[in-house]
C-alpha cells in the first residue's frame, strides 16, 4: 500500500480568521431589490463580503463615536 503524498500542503492562514459563526438576514422585496441594484451598479460580486464590510465598518464607526472621552 503506497502512501499518498500531498504535493501542495495547505499553508497556514495566519492573517485570516476562520469564519465559523453563521448569521442569517432576511429582506423584504423592496430591500432586496435595492441591494441587487446597488450591487449591479457598483459591480459587487460578493454580497457576503459586502454585507460583512458594511456591517463591521458601521459597528467600528459607532464604537469610535461612543468611545469615552477624558477631556
Amino acid at each position: 500500500m503506497k502512501r499518498r503524498i500531498n504535493p501542495l500542503p495547505r499553508p497556514p492562514v495566519p492573517f485570516r480568521m476562520i469564519r465559523k459563526n453563521k448569521q442569517v438576514l432576511l429582506f423584504n422585496d423592496k430591500e432586496m431589490e435595492a441591494v441587487n441594484q446597488f450591487c449591479k451598479k457598483y459591480k459587487i460580486q460578493s454580497k457576503s463580503r459586502f454585507f460583512r464590510e458594511v456591517i463591521i465598518s458601521t459597528i467600528l464607526q459607532k464604537m469610535e463615536e461612543d468611545h469615552p472621552k477624558l477631556f
